[in-house]
């Protein structure tokens, strides 16, 4: 009995050992891994396919990276506590100066998360909920943070992509979107994700990595004009310059 016992605590051990090479490298192979723990391939294989299957882990072609689920229990407590914190009060400035719900959207791994947002006061609106998953594939804020990621996360989001509308972008498309995302800083969908809305997104960048997105949307009958689009544009790039500042000090 005790040796059965000692023989699952050493697998337990093995496989916190390959999910934490794996979260600290942040991108790694089988080979790798299985050279710095000094175990064979088969066994990473092993341990690899339950952690994926939970979503801790996620692969690109042979390559491994955090999941959504091993970011959103990290949860990057130290930086979400000052977006949460400095965030809101820029949220709140946009949707009082556009009377649209402004969102502050997070990546966690393949997926996107809303960590933030303040509603629009009018009862026809567009709006998410608070840690809501959402597809990287659809939706304004979601191509910012996609955008601006690693390349095995745009692979994986470009091999499971789901259509979500009649809008939704095609892989073809998506890909020439996040060429003109980079290019311009900033994107907007036209009911990609839910039928009728708008949006339009910024990045923030803290330390020359990206933080979040920022977003307003509403419905398309108030928020498809060039003008809206040019006055929202201009708030999101001074809210997101102002809260990049924030995070860095």
């Amino acid at each position: 009995m005790e040796n059965q016992h000692g023989k699952q605590q050493n697998s337990f051990a093995r496989g916190l050992d390959v999910l934490i090479s794996i979260a600290q490298h942040g991108q790694t192979t089988v080979a790798e891994i299985a050279e710095e723990l000094g175990i064979p391939q088969s066994t990473v294989y092993r341990y690899i396919r339950s952690l994926r299957d939970r979503a801790l882990i996620e692969e690109s072609r042979g390559t491994y990276i955090p999941g959504w689920r091993l970011m959103d229990i990290a949860g990057h407590h130290l930086i979400n506590t000052r977006l949460v914190t400095a965030g809101t009060e820029r949220l709140r400035h946009l949707t009082d100066q556009t009377s649209e719900t402004s969102v502050l959207a997070i990546r966690a791994g393949s997926q996107g998360i809303c960590l933030r947002q303040v509603a629009s006061p009018n009862p026809h609106r567009h709006e998410f909920r608070v840690n809501e998953l959402l597809p990287l594939n659809a939706g304004a804020g979601q191509r910012i943070l996609l955008a601006f990621a690693p390349r095995p996360i745009l692979d994986i989001v470009l091999a499971r992509m789901a259509p979500h509308t009649a809008n939704t972008p095609s892989a073809e498309q998506l890909t020439q979107l996040i060429e003109t995302t980079r290019r311009n800083g900033f994107t907007v969908s036209r009911g990609e994700f839910r039928t009728g809305a708008v949006a339009i997104s910024v990045p923030v960048f803290a330390g020359g990595e990206i933080a979040c997105s920022l977003t307003l949307a509403g419905p398309s009958e108030r928020c498809s004009s060039d003008r809206w689009l040019r006055r929202s544009l201009s708030l999101l790039r001074d809210a997101a310059d102002s809260l990049g500042d924030v995070l860095v000090e």
